[in-house]
């Protein structure tokens, strides 16, 4: 074989190995870092976790945990606005680097992304009218109830309230709404937003008919991504620790993470 076709072919071969080469994968700690940017989805339809203020701006718990986190890693904070069932495609799809928004640990969702230490809690409920006798799943029976698409209640309402008519729609004021208008029974939501609805519906003599489950909240991270995983467990543990991420618990909900979210991060 001649040398000049020898070199051809060895030339030829290298072009091929790099074409074939799968692309390298980008570290997303490293892209936030390098961007000195964070973006963050958050819901805002789940006061006091995530809400917007008399100014229309950013405010709730989660959205102070991401300026918190933010602020120590010394990274410009974007948030992402979200819902709850876009929440985890926002991770999957790239439009978000991390989830902050009453996102609570199921086995489901472990399954197609990551989930941190617990930051904080969160409990589910039943709301509806004082004069309707409902005190378990099993009184749900025949009754319309109104929940939120891709929420853990709206899972948790699909498998144990086999009887019950479960109505979705797209945020909890769509959900809530649907109740205060009489387009349902009854609805499930964060206990902390029944006062206030009730307060703005006095008509509709809203209480809690009973409470649903208790979740652990933590942020998501998309599958693989461990040093920024890492990185996020490092901070919690940090501000557990020092007590940053109780004050902030304690500043919009009137009292403290409960022991059991302390203890999990060790």
């Amino acid at each position: 074989m001649k040398l000049s076709n020898l070199l051809r072919g060895v030339a030829i071969a290298a072009v091929t190995l790099l074409a074939v080469a799968p692309a390298v994968h980008a570290d997303a700690l490293d892209d936030i870092r390098k961007a000195k940017k964070i973006r963050i989805a958050i819901d805002f339809g789940v006061p006091p976790y995530g809400m917007t203020d008399d100014k229309m701006q950013p405010a709730g718990s989660d959205v102070d945990t991401a300026r918190a986190l933010a602020k120590d890693w010394g990274v410009e904070l974007e948030i992402v606005p979200t819902t709850g069932a876009s929440r985890i495609p926002s991770l999957q799809t790239g439009k978000a680097d991390l989830v902050i928004s009453t996102l609570s640990i199921t086995p489901e969702r472990a399954k197609v992304i990551d989930f941190s230490l617990p930051y904080a809690t969160l409990r589910t409920v039943i709301g509806g009218t004082k004069s309707m006798n409902v005190k378990s799943l099993e009184d749900l029976n025949g009754k319309t109830v109104g929940t939120t698409r891709g929420t853990t209640h709206d899972t948790y309402l699909q498998q144990a309230a086999k009887g019950a008519k479960i109505v979705r729609y797209e945020d909890d004021a769509t959900a809530t709404q649907a109740f205060v208008s009489g387009q349902v029974d009854l609805f499930s939501t964060a206990e902390l937003l029944l006062a206030p609805v009730a307060a703005k519906n006095p008509g509709r003599n809203l209480e809690m008919k009973f409470v649903l489950q208790v979740f652990d909240l933590a942020v998501g991270v998309k599958k693989g991504e461990t040093k920024l995983l890492e990185e996020v467990n490092g901070w919690i543990r940090a501000n557990l620790k020092n007590g940053n991420l109780n004050t902030i618990y304690k500043k919009h909900h009137g009292h403290d993470l409960p022991e059991q979210v302390v203890k999990a991060a060790g």
